[in-house]
């Protein structure tokens, strides 16, 4: 048996030579998996590892030494302060993305007429449900819908709504628009495929081998969804309506044309934690 920052320092280490980024921030992660705790509970108590738990330690890292996400390998994600569970076949939440969340809330706070209604939010591309569910968790009042092509991910969303303890949400299998013809949204948002096809091949590991690949494909210029998405939009947003998209690095210029082109005239960038345009909203 180990004491448990002896063996997070072991961890770490390991980590570390395999070329892991984040090895330390893995580390713990890992070590409170096994355990059971959480990161204070790490640090205040030292607890000694089992034998089982080591056992079930060295486990983990072995597949993490194949590169597979350590997300996927523990079971779940925290989003928004809510708990997703993922696997295979869906898309990994990331932290910049919980800043779409605070961007969406923000600017409903500037149209209270809308969020004193109850809004109606449809999440494009919902993947594992975090954006649909941390919406409908900050407004109980909100009638949300997710859509996405991907049954198995739709699995995962439904799973999440219900491990939360959410049930404003409504998750539906199609191609993008198509489950909710005829119904029309205060606020719609998206984190699209956006990365170009001959890109992938450059991705980490992590990504390229084990992410699902049309969560990530956004074809030969990486703009393909923002194009369906908003070439459609007026059919499905309102009026006093609008959009926050997740964007990829370099791609806000080619954006806003293309949602030029398609009737809207306000657009507001924001920036992510590494001051990259990452979100726009917009509006008609």
């Amino acid at each position: 048996m180990t004491k448990a920052l002896i063996g997070l320092k072991e961890v770490s280490a390991a980590l570390g030579k395999r070329g892991i980024e984040d090895a330390g921030r893995e580390s713990e992660l890992i070590v409170t998996s096994c355990l059971g705790l959480d990161r204070v509970g790490l640090y205040r108590d030292n607890p000694v590892l089992s034998e089982c738990q080591e056992g079930k330690l060295q486990g983990i890292l072995e597949r993490r030494f194949r590169r597979e996400p350590l997300q996927y390998i523990i079971g779940h994600v925290e989003f928004s302060r809510l708990k997703m569970t993922i696997g295979p076949g869906v898309l990994i939440p990331r932290p910049e993305t919980e800043l779409m969340v605070d961007r969406v809330i923000q600017s409903v706070a500037c149209r209270r007429q809308t969020a004193g209604l109850g809004p109606r939010i449809l999440d494009l591309c919902t993947g594992s449900g975090c954006l649909a569910l941390a919406l409908a968790k900050h407004f109980p009042g909100a009638e949300v819908f997710g859509t996405d092509i991907s049954a198995e991910a739709l699995q995962y969303a439904r799973q999440n709504a219900s491990i939360n303890s959410i049930g404003n949400v409504t998750f539906l299998e199609g191609d993008l628009y198509e489950p909710v013809k005829g119904i029309r949204f205060d606020i719609i948002v998206s984190n699209p495929p956006y990365i170009r096809r001959s890109d992938i091949g450059n991705l980490q590991p992590e990504i390229r081998e084990w992410e699902p690949r049309e969560a990530l494909d956004g074809g030969e210029d990486g703009l393909i969804f923002y194009r369906e998405i908003l070439s459609r939009a007026k059919e499905y947003l309102e009026s006093d309506g609008f959009m926050v998209m997740e964007l990829g690095e370099g791609q806000t210029r080619n954006v806003i044309e293309i949602a030029e082109n398609s009737g809207f005239g306000s657009f507001s960038v924001s920036k992510d934690y590494s001051g990259v345009e990452r979100f726009l909203i917009l509006a008609f």
